[in-house]
């Protein structure tokens, strides 16, 4: 992995991890795959290895990755999907050449075609994307509560009523500052 870049926020579910991608949306936002190498090293470590990205595969990543976060928010808020969202993301399904296939130990890995390229591994990304926002899989689209963040994320938890994208970052962040206003109140409340 390249240094000099923000860290990956990885997640379980590949296509809200791939959207976590651009992090921080209503605030001060974070890019993590600003260049072409960082898009292949992102794709390397969600398994989805590619040897190279052009300018343009960039480009169109980044527009499946906002489709994605376009139509996950609508899916999440129960609002209409956004038909320019849904075109990039049937259009990114449709163009790959990956399959699924089954290992040894009983996981499905995606294996893309040869040689591996990026519109193949975005074709995995928009069939993730399909299979959540369609409701096929056990678990509730929603959005982070941090005002900054908003993310889309897929809650898989048991009650459905996980509230942040990521608890090490916005969840942690919001219970520091719960914290900390609590310590102020008490510091300034007579006893």
């Amino acid at each position: 992995m390249r240094a000099a870049f923000p860290d990956f926020r990885l997640g379980k579910v590949l296509a809200t991890s791939f959207t976590g991608t651009l992090s921080e949306r209503h605030g001060d936002a974070v890019e993590r795959i600003p260049v072409p190498h960082r898009l292949v090293d992102w794709l390397a470590v969600n398994g989805l290895a590619v040897d190279s990205c052009t300018t343009d595969q960039l480009d169109l990543a980044r527009e499946l990755r906002e489709s994605i976060h376009a139509a996950a928010t609508a899916a999440a808020i129960q609002d209409a999907l956004p038909a320019s969202a849904v075109q990039v993301i049937n259009d990114c399904s449709a163009q790959g050449r990956a399959a699924a296939i089954l290992t040894p130990e009983g996981e499905r890995r995606w294996q893309l075609g040869s040689p591996p390229c990026v519109e193949d591994a975005l074709s995995v990304l928009a069939a993730d994307a399909v299979s959540i926002i369609a409701g096929e899989r056990d678990g509730k689209l929603a959005l982070c509560a941090s005002p900054t963040c908003q993310a889309a994320f897929f809650d898989t938890s048991q009650s459905r009523t996980r509230k942040w994208c990521d608890m090490n970052t916005c969840g942690n962040r919001q219970k520091k500052a719960r914290f900390n206003a609590n310590q102020r109140k008490n510091v300034r409340s007579p006893e």
